[in-house]
């Protein structure tokens, strides 16, 4: 690879292990994406054609799943092509734009999972009060400022990091993420503490306003009737399994740069493998099963299929 094409495009060194199964590999993560898509889009538009689902939890799960269909298709197109390539290429314009798309979603999320923390706050602790906080208007500002936030946050970084000179030009990984940090030849201070604030404010403050949030539920609900305890289990406990999936994933993918060097390459791979396959699947599978009102309606479609 010549010197023009390494100023201009990357080399994503994590298929190296894969080239032997690329194949295989394929055909799984084809296989994959057009599950997460299908279960997804499925849930969502059961949301958007049922009134009874137009409630505010059910509007910030369809925008979770709808997360889901994004974070994927960021991800899955680029990443089917090079498995099927000999070289797997990004320019740098469009590794910054994936890993910008990819943090947007993740913050995104996380700032959507404390929006319905404080919905569910709402309805079980102050429920002769529900109609009038969580009106359609609160709703819709919600919405937009949990994508509005993380992505200004981002393009601020984004914008500091495409100017600083890169000493090389292979990532370790399959997709761009803030693994591109290893490619600069000095990491700036300043960039640094300013990734440490986005990272405080579509993280960490969201997940200890859901954290916080659910402790207070608790405590009402241990005072209440097994009526109470039981609706709250019903609707509180999805969310708390999606946020510590995410969590997860995301203190991975916060600190893999610090300790990629010492991580083999086939460990890396499993792990970045599971980001990008079972949380985009999780959501769906959740919601799906353990929400009372969408899982009759899955059903009521799934036996008209049978029947048909």
């Amino acid at each position: 690879m010549d010197d023009t094409l390494n100023v201009t495009y990357i080399t994503l060194g994590g298929f190296v292990e894969l080239q032997e199964y690329r194949y295989l590999c394929f055909m799984i993560m084809f296989t994959a994406f057009i599950l997460i898509i299908c279960f997804n889009v499925t849930i969502i538009c059961l949301i958007c054609t049922h009134r009874n689902l137009h409630e505010p939890m059910y509007i910030f799960i369809a925008a979770l799943l709808l997360n889901s269909v994004l974070y994927s298709t960021n991800i899955y197109p680029k990443l089917l092509n090079d498995l099927l390539s000999e070289k797997q290429i990004i320019s740098y314009s469009l590794c910054f734009f994936q890993a910008f798309v990819y943090y947007t979603l993740i913050g995104s999320e996380f700032l959507l999972l404390a929006a319905m923390a404080y919905d569910r706050y709402v309805s079980i602790c102050k429920p002769l009060q529900y109609p009038t906080i969580m009106t359609k208007t609160t709703v819709s500002v919600f919405l937009v400022l949990a994508w509005f936030i993380p992505a200004c946050e981002l393009a601020v970084s984004v914008a500091f990091n495409a100017t600083i000179k890169r000493c090389s030009f292979t990532l370790k990984g399959l997709f761009c993420n803030n693994s591109f940090y290893t490619l600069q030849c000095v990491v700036s201070v300043g960039i640094s503490m300013y990734g440490m604030v986005i990272l405080v404010n579509v993280a960490y403050f969201p997940l200890f306003f859901v954290l916080f949030t659910y402790i207070r539920i608790l405590l009402v609900c241990y005072r209440s009737s097994n009526t109470v305890r039981r609706k709250a289990a019903q609707t509180c406990l999805p969310h708390l399994l999606v946020l510590s999936c995410l969590s997860s994933f995301g203190m991975y993918d916060a600190f893999i740069p610090r300790v990629d060097s010492h991580i083999p390459k086939t460990v890396h791979l499993i792990l970045t493998l599971q980001i990008i396959l079972y949380h985009p699947l999780l959501n769906p599978i959740v919601y799906g099963l353990k929400m009372k009102e969408i899982s009759q309606h899955l059903n009521k479609l799934l036996f008209k299929k049978l029947y048909l």
